[in-house]
């Protein structure tokens, strides 16, 4: 009987040992909400994207076909208004790079700097040809026929950004916008060709290069590489916290570049990262 009291004893101690673990028995409740994760600190991590540039050549030739002609009897033709119709253009690729930042942490709220790269092929290319258009006689007394063409072109291999986040932390999600400037590698070319047929008479400003009319060309050819350009950039994103500080991120970014060719870039991308 003895042994049998004990035994009860020990097992209602045990009892109640464990019913004091339990929060509803403590007169608290469980709500369900995980243990906070820490954001705060430096952070790294490689990602990849694809992406979408989008070009306005539009008067990036003018210039050019300005000064080509300002010592020629042809800029009487108001050539260097012509609207060439170099448009926009628009191309996709995929690109690769990584990040790197730092985190600081108020509870629930994230406020950061960081440095993001991407390395791939944005960019575009276009041309346009107006004329032949015949104009005179002009102040030599001669008939023109003018033919211009214009080409223009962007590549930018790489682009480097440097931006402000901000965050609010739930749990293991981390959804955040940033802004910030942006800089680019770019090679940059642009070319301008004119061809002036001309004649004492109207006829024979359209005849091809005969007895009747004489040729003339003008060219002008600009290339750059390694070219630096700059703008400007925000996005908004997500970091998802997996073990450890092993983090998942998805991101779309917004840049403009405004240098010579305006060109804005829009990318998605996926990345893996590690906060020390």
């Amino acid at each position: 009987m003895r042994k049998c009291l004990l035994v009860v004893v020990l097992f209602g101690a045990v009892s109640s040992a464990h019913a004091a673990d339990l929060p509803a028995l403590r007169g608290g409740f469980y709500d369900g909400t995980p243990r906070p994760v820490n954001w705060q600190g430096f952070y790294a991590g490689v990602q990849g994207g694809y992406g979408a540039s989008d070009e306005n050549f539009n008067g990036s030739t003018s210039n050019m076909v300005a000064a080509l002609v300002a010592n020629n009897v042809i800029q009487e033709t108001g050539v260097a208004g012509w609207n060439l119709n170099l448009g926009k253009e628009s191309a996709r690729t995929a690109g690769f790079g990584g990040f790197a930042g730092y985190n600081g942490q108020w509870e629930d709220v994230i406020l950061g700097v960081e440095a993001s790269y991407m390395h791939g092929s944005f960019g575009g290319s276009a041309s346009a040809t107006e004329g032949p258009l015949i104009y005179g006689p002009l102040s030599d007394s001669f008939y023109h026929e003018v033919t211009a063409t214009s080409t223009s072109a962007i590549s930018i291999s790489d682009m480097a950004t440097f931006r402000g986040r901000a965050g609010y932390a739930y749990g293991s999600f981390l959804p955040y916008v940033f802004g910030g400037f942006a800089l680019g590698d770019a090679d940059i070319s642009k070319s301008v060709y004119i061809t002036d047929h001309y004649s004492s008479t109207f006829a024979g400003s359209m005849a091809a290069c005969s007895r009747t009319t004489v040729c003339a060309s003008l060219s002008s050819a600009n290339a750059q590489h390694n070219h630096m350009i700059y703008g400007y950039t925000g996005g908004l994103g997500m970091d998802v916290h997996l073990i450890g500080g092993l983090f998942f991120r998805a991101e779309w970014e917004y840049i403009r570049f405004t240098d010579q060719i305006d060109t804005t870039v829009n990318t998605v991308r996926g990345g893996l990262g590690y906060k020390f």
